[in-house]
């Protein structure tokens, strides 16, 4: 798609994927956040692991989008703390999840912050931002097309495998560029995949096979921590969690 204003990513400090697809890399645990612009509407992909790097994200998308735009959807991959917790500097947007993340929040707030406490976030803050936790309003069971105007975007539900509530995104490529996939930490490339207690190790093989078949062979796929991957990096990730855990 075409737009009237080109978008400088990279006066945000943000990588630009494709003219309307931006991520960033968070510096507190190497988190990444995505942004899809349609000429209607912005989905953010993923809000940090504090209100700080939320407020961060939500000034980000104000000084890319100009003044009459901004986010207007946020889509959480999975319902992991450094994912999350920033979803509250996003007052009034369309907040989308995997199905069966709602009834985790709200039973399982005080885990989010230990974790968070655990991985370096300040307590007070950690106590601040599970006390205003956003649930998604809109859960995501099979697939979910999301109209931005002009681009529609497709919502997947691949879990559990990482987590019991995964959630993929696939933008579209626009005309000579490549597909793009969100992958959340169902791909990982700064570290080894982290399999916690909610992970589902013996169906994580088969959804990153639903991944490759979301993207293709050409698509840029985008990991929840490190540098943007192909699908041999795909490949070769489920060839090692396949032999890590003894599934095909």
């Amino acid at each position: 798609m075409e737009f009237a204003q080109r978008i400088d990513w990279a006066s945000a400090g943000w990588e630009g994927l494709a003219p309307n697809v931006g991520r960033v890399r968070l510096p507190d645990l190497d988190c990444t956040s995505g942004l899809v612009v349609g000429e209607e509407a912005a989905l953010l992909i993923d809000t940090g692991s504090s209100l700080r790097e939320g407020a961060r994200l939500r000034a980000d998308a104000r000084a890319l989008l100009g003044a009459h735009r901004r986010v207007t959807h946020v889509a959480l991959t999975h319902p992991h703390f450094d994912h999350v917790l920033g979803t509250a500097a996003f007052a009034g947007v369309e907040v989308y999840g995997a199905v069966g993340i709602d009834a985790l929040f709200e039973r399982g707030a005080e885990g989010l912050r230990a974790d968070a406490v655990r991985h370096g976030v300040d307590p007070d803050a950690a106590i601040e931002a599970v006390d205003i936790l956003v649930t998604p309003r809109h859960r995501v069971c099979g697939e979910w097309t999301l109209d931005l105007g002009g681009l529609t975007v497709l919502l997947a539900n691949i879990g559990p495998a990482h987590s019991g509530h995964d959630l993929a995104v696939l933008v579209p490529g626009g005309p000579g560029g490549p597909e793009i996939v969100f992958c959340g930490d169902l791909v990982e490339e700064s570290g080894e995949p982290q399999a916690g207690p909610d992970a589902a190790p013996h169906h994580w093989p088969a959804a990153l096979d639903r991944l490759l078949d979301l993207g293709g062979e050409d698509a840029v796929y985008v990991p929840g921590h490190g540098s943007t991957v192909n699908a041999q990096f795909v490949r070769a990730q489920r060839a090692t969690l396949a032999t890590r855990f003894g599934v095909s």
